[in-house]
């Protein structure tokens, strides 16, 4: 009685469950639904046919086809190589593991301006690394590739990051239970292993495509930025706004929020789906 009596007193570091709350809402109504209905509300200067004939440009629809894929490529390639780099940084011990450790997290510390200046200078035909490419035929500075390359760089830290508690807290009976009925290693990580690192992974993979999504500073460096061929939608956006035009800028923006919503509401629902579908399997 004594115990429960105390429980019930316990104070709490924080106020009650209403006042957080409130403050909740409050901020996140403050810094996230304003902005974005402010978005919706300036498209409203526009008549529709305005606005549809803004959203499908040729120039918009080409950056929409080179952002939405490059996109999803760079998060899709960062899955598999992240995996790979949270695994060594778990499983193994190395001479300069806390350095490897310490340069995942360079792409968040390190300014996007920076990095695309960095790109373009290795990537370009004098590059450590473009003239390495160049009599190989390969051309990445100016190019999709180049694009490519500056959304998996500031992409990888959002999966090892996401993966590596995962892997840390993976119980190894589990494993020696598996290999102890006769499972070989690639059995052991593809039905025991992975299983569990999904939902991580499909969490990582969210978070990796949006932040490619409006990725700006570290792509225009080395996307060259032609229209039609390496121009990505937040440059045309920028365009629209050197230009004083917010009706056009917030419309294309709108099909990118929208978009963009979808995919992660898809992404989160399947990662809602995989998360209780491995619960249940282990119950």
């Amino acid at each position: 009685m004594a115990k429960s009596v105390s429980r019930s007193k316990r104070i709490r570091v924080l106020p009650g469950f209403k006042l957080t709350l409130g403050f909740t809402l409050f901020y996140l109504g403050l810094i996230v639904l304003i902005p974005l209905a402010a978005v919706f509300w300036k498209t409203t200067t526009l008549t529709w046919p305005q606005f549809w004939q803004t959203i499908t440009m040729p120039t918009a629809m080409a950056s929409y086809r080179l952002t939405f894929g490059a996109s999803f490529l760079a998060a899709l390639v960062n899955v598999v190589f992240g995996l790979i780099v949270a695994w060594v940084l778990v499983r193994y011990e190395f001479f300069g593991k806390k350095i490897v450790d310490a340069l995942v997290d360079l792409p968040f510390a390190l300014p996007t301006a920076v990095a695309g200046i960095t790109l373009a200078a290795l990537y370009s035909k004098t590059g450590w690394i473009g003239q390495l490419l160049e009599p190989l035929g390969i051309k990445a500075a100016n190019t999709q590739l180049g694009i490519f390359i500056a959304l998996t760089f500031i992409g990888l830290p959002f999966i090892v990051r996401t993966v590596q508690p995962i892997l840390e807290d993976l119980d190894p009976e589990l494993e020696e239970a598996a290999s102890s009925l006769g499972a070989n290693r690639w059995q052991v990580f593809w039905r025991v292993i992975l299983p569990m690192l999904t939902p991580a992974l499909l969490t990582g993979f969210a978070l990796a495509f949006a932040r490619a999504l409006g990725e700006y500073g570290s792509v225009i460096f080395i996307a060259g930025n032609i229209p039609m061929k390496t121009q990505i939608t937040p440059v045309i956006i920028m365009g629209e706004l050197d230009m004083f035009d917010y009706g056009k800028a917030t419309a294309i923006a709108v099909v990118m929020l929208v978009v963009s919503f979808v995919l992660l509401l898809t992404i989160n629902v399947l990662q809602w789906w995989t998360n209780r579908y491995n619960t249940n399997n282990l119950a």
